[in-house]
């Protein structure tokens, strides 16, 4: 189902991306150059469709990149976390062992189901 759904999605992008490339297959002068319109410095003849799928990849590495990098407090909480779980299961199963060892401690339960 997730499957056909997905073609369902992405079989008229895929054509739609190729509309526009036939479509837009004239080319055009890319310049780098700010100051000199006659004759740019750093100048490309490219496909108009180039141009514009060149600029939708890099506007996708730029937007993943801020968003990995927004999300950097997330990942950092989420290490700081994991950490603090590995620490209390090892004290758990310290304190389990040093319960068995010594009968004046009492074990922790075992099991996880609630109780009603």
């Amino acid at each position: 189902m997730i499957r056909f759904l997905k073609a369902l999605i992405l079989l008229p992008v895929a054509v739609l991306i190729v509309l526009l490339a036939v479509a837009n297959r004239e080319p055009v002068t890319l310049s780098l150059d700010p100051f000199s319109r006659d004759v740019p410095e750093f100048a490309a003849q490219l496909p108009l469709f180039a141009v514009i799928f060149a600029a939708v990849m890099v506007g996708v590495v730029i937007g993943g990149a801020a968003t990995w990098l927004a999300q950097g407090k997330h990942r950092r909480a989420r290490r700081q976390f994991r950490r603090e779980v590995t620490q209390l299961r090892s004290e758990t199963e310290r304190l389990r062992t040093q319960g068995r060892n010594t009968s004046s401690v009492p074990a922790l339960p075992t099991s996880r189901t609630p109780t009603f």
